[in-house]
């Protein structure tokens, strides 16, 4: 009884580690190792469950996958401090400008390709709600619906590739980086469009709350507009194909791609002259800090993940979400439930090092894809970013807000959003085929790592064998038994069995070795 009560226990523990504000890795490690020397002790685990430990370490740090994050968070960062989101966002809203709702749209637009360069949120909202949102403001944009607009767009990074929330997930659940990106990315377009239609919706409901901008303020016209959208969008297009497509074309693999992406990066901040020593330094500063967060939560994970599953943990698991009622379904929305509630107080790596590798067993036994399923933990991460009153895009948006915009204001602002992408992941529910658009024969494609060759000998070639060995043995003068073993010759009264041909050559053989004289 005490053994199957360390599961719980270990579990509380860590809640309460979390809750009490130590960090996330150090209390991972820390209870996974307290626990270990405590079965230990009582006899119930043995020393040396922790000889897999280095091995699996080892295995974290030789994890090739994981390149990808410090190439896509160093290309993030020098794109954002290039100003690549200031040209985007004067251009897409000189281009919109004259249209109700223009501006709007280009935050969305923005936010999209925003994602699709520098997978940050934080970067986006605080980069849309400095230039975007004083703009906004000054035209006669409801200062609620500015609010939402910039907030939404900005959590588009979390799902629409190449999202390091994507990375992660493809580690932890065990699937393709670039399953993950083609899976993810009809589903983020489809995000896309349903904010383009709400705001659409909103300009002809009400007009007033998404005015035009006024001639004076459409600086560019003609030819030269079109110059500066060449000149604004291309680059960061190209970039974006470089990264992408050349993933989905199976051309380079995902830490192939975030090189290329990094490389990008500095050669656009170099022909917009913009590439800085200070840039560099800030930049390599924070991949840095970022990929050492990610490895010393992957690393306190493993230590509790090996010792939780010592003690049945996952057993444990499984058997809470069998007295879920529903089957898959119900299985579905609990975790949908659990994520979209832990989404408000701890960050996607905590979510995803912690709760996901105790899920994805389940997951997997009820036969639900992988691809699918991390797809829609994204989105509903995404969407808990954006809910009231603890969404962290909230917090973000109100670092850099001006003083006129209250925090009521942006929590009323987001609610609409809030249901539009609730209405996306309903759709992605309802429609999982949405994730192998891009790619049809995802999953009749075979994994190579996991592929077992057995090689069995029939039962009419053991019969052949039988038959053969039994002839040979008539033919060397003996008798075979119906299995095909040779029988022993009796031996005679004398003691000594009569020499046979192959006896006297291994006889002579023997004296030759052996040589004169021994």
């Amino acid at each position: 009884m005490a053994f199957e009560l360390m599961a719980p226990l270990m579990f509380a523990m860590l809640a309460a580690l979390l809750l009490l504000g130590y960090p996330v890795a150090f209390a991972l490690a820390a209870n996974g190792m307290l626990f270990a020397f405590a079965g230990f002790e009582l006899g119930m685990l043995q020393p040396e469950l922790l000889q897999a430990l280095p091995q699996r370490l080892f295995g974290i740090m030789s994890n090739q996958l994981l390149i990808a994050i410090p190439f896509f968070t160093f290309m993030g960062i020098v794109l954002e401090r290039t100003g690549m989101a200031e040209d985007l966002l004067d251009t897409i809203g000189q281009i919109f400008g004259p249209v109700r709702g223009g501006v709007a749209y280009a935050v969305i637009f923005v936010g999209a390709l925003l994602a699709a360069t520098t997978g940050v949120i934080a970067a986006s909202v605080i980069a849309m709600g400095l230039i975007s949102l004083p703009v906004m403001l000054r035209y006669g944009y409801d200062p609620r619906l500015a609010s939402g607009v910039i907030c939404a767009s900005g959590t588009l990074a979390q799902i629409i590739p190449p999202s390091i929330v994507l990375i992660v997930l493809a580690d932890v659940l065990g699937a393709s980086v670039g399953d993950m990106y083609s899976g993810a990315m009809v589903p983020g377009l489809v995000l896309v469009g349903l904010l383009v239609a709400y705001i659409l919706v909103v300009s002809i409901a009400r007009p007033a709350a998404v005015p035009a901008l006024p001639p004076e303020a459409r600086t560019l016209r003609g030819a030269a507009l079109y110059r500066r959208a060449l000149v604004a969008m291309v680059p960061p297009l190209v970039l974006i194909f470089l990264v992408l497509g050349t993933i989905f074309l199976g051309i380079a693999t995902p830490s192939e791609g975030g090189a290329m992406g990094a490389m990008g990066a500095i050669a656009l901040a170099l022909a917009k002259r913009r590439l800085t020593r200070a840039l560099l330094r800030q930049a390599m500063d924070q991949t840095a800090k970022l990929t050492t967060f990610v490895m010393f939560i992957l690393i306190g994970s493993t230590v509790f993940a090996l010792v939780f599953r010592a003690v049945d943990g996952d057993l444990w698991v499984e058997q809470l979400f069998a007295l879920v009622p529903g089957g898959a379904v119900g299985f579905l929305i609990v975790v949908n439930l659990i994520v979209f509630v832990l989404g408000f107080f701890i960050d996607f790596f905590e979510i995803a090092f912690i709760l996901l590798p105790l899920l994805a067993p389940v997951a997997a036994k009820l036969g639900i894809d992988p691809v699918w399923f991390a797809v829609m933990i994204g989105m509903n991460m995404q969407t808990s970013f954006l809910t009231p009153p603890f969404g962290f895009a909230l917090f973000y948006l109100r670092s850099v807000a001006p003083r006129s915009i209250r925090t009521s204001d942006i929590y009323g602002g987001v609610v609409p959003f809030v249901a539009v992408q609730l209405l996306a992941l309903l759709l992605l529910v309802a429609f999982p085929g949405m994730t192998d658009l891009l790619d049809p024969d995802r999953t009749k494609k075979v994994d190579e790592d996991k592929v077992e060759i057995r090689l069995e000998t029939p039962v009419e070639d053991r019969a052949a064998d039988d038959k053969a060995a039994e002839d040979l043995q008539k033919a060397l003068g003996g008798t075979a038994p119906p299995g095909g073993a040779p029988k022993e010759a009796p031996t005679p009264p004398g003691g000594a069995a009569p020499a046979t041909d192959e006896d006297k050559a291994a006889a002579e053989i023997e004296r030759q070795l052996k040589g004169p004289g021994r």
